[in-house]
């Protein structure tokens, strides 16, 4: 099927691209991506195709990424962009909506749903749990995109990711401190013991400071977020998400 291109709206009026898989019984996932992706990339639509086979996809460019506008602030009012998605899920008419996020995108959905709630299940795949995280190589890398002058420049000329300069005003709440609010909603937690950005205590200290119903997977042998990430596990996330949705009360 092919997808639907759309134009959202976050409450604090950032314009939001993104695409729409409609998809059979009354369930939506929300798609969210890691930093410096987009819903276009290859890697990201093919995620949403195999989600689609459990339910409808609406897969966004974060704001600062691919053609949505305004500017990264890297997990913080990322979380506007997701309620955009959810509340045109909603608007679709989508009984059941899922929040599926990878790295980035998982902190962020984790944010959203302890702080925002009106979901029906949440999937938090190689989430960082804590903020300023730099103890591995690649990670160091991603500060420097954050934080100097030259990255952020790097990272909008060949990322397409254009990012807030100097430092939140207000440093937001890390997702370890706030997962415990998801519940009752349920929370799936996945993680590979070859993540060379996080390793897994970042999942462990999600998994610890949530609430049931929760669980956490520890995939052998899996590497970090999207491009890691083999059709076979993808496919056990949907049918997760497809089996443990249920109406909000």
């Amino acid at each position: 099927m092919s997808v639907q291109s759309l134009t959202l709206h976050s409450m604090d009026g950032v314009r939001i691209d993104a695409g729409h898989l409609p998809g059979p019984d009354g369930l939506c996932l929300v798609l969210a991506h890691g930093f410096t992706g987009a819903w276009r990339q290859p890697t990201t639509r093919r995620i949403a195709a195999a989600l689609n086979k459990v339910g409808g996809v609406i897969a966004i460019d974060f704001r600062g990424h691919g053609r949505s506008g305004g500017r990264s602030t890297v997990g913080d009012r990322e979380i506007l962009d997701i309620d955009a998605a959810v509340r045109h899920a909603r608007h679709l008419g989508y009984e059941r909506v899922g929040l599926v996020g990878f790295s980035m995108g998982g902190a962020v959905v984790v944010r959203h749903a302890a702080l925002h709630g009106g979901v029906n299940a949440v999937v938090a795949v190689s989430a960082p749990a804590r903020w300023y995280y730099r103890d591995t190589k690649p990670m160091r890398r991603v500060h420097w995109a954050i934080e100097r002058r030259s990255g952020r420049l790097a990272a909008r000329v060949v990322r397409r990711t254009r990012i807030a300069g100097g430092a939140w005003a207000k440093v937001p709440e890390a997702p370890h401190e706030v997962a415990e609010r998801i519940a009752p909603t349920p929370l799936l937690i996945v993680h590979g013991d070859q993540d060379p950005f996080l390793p897994v205590d970042h999942a462990e200290q999600l998994y610890g400071a949530a609430r049931d119903p929760r669980e956490l997977w520890i995939e052998p042998g899996y590497g970090h977020a999207e491009s890691a990430a083999t059709p076979a596990l993808i496919h056990r996330i949907g049918a997760w998400a497809a089996s443990r949705t249920t109406a909000v009360e």
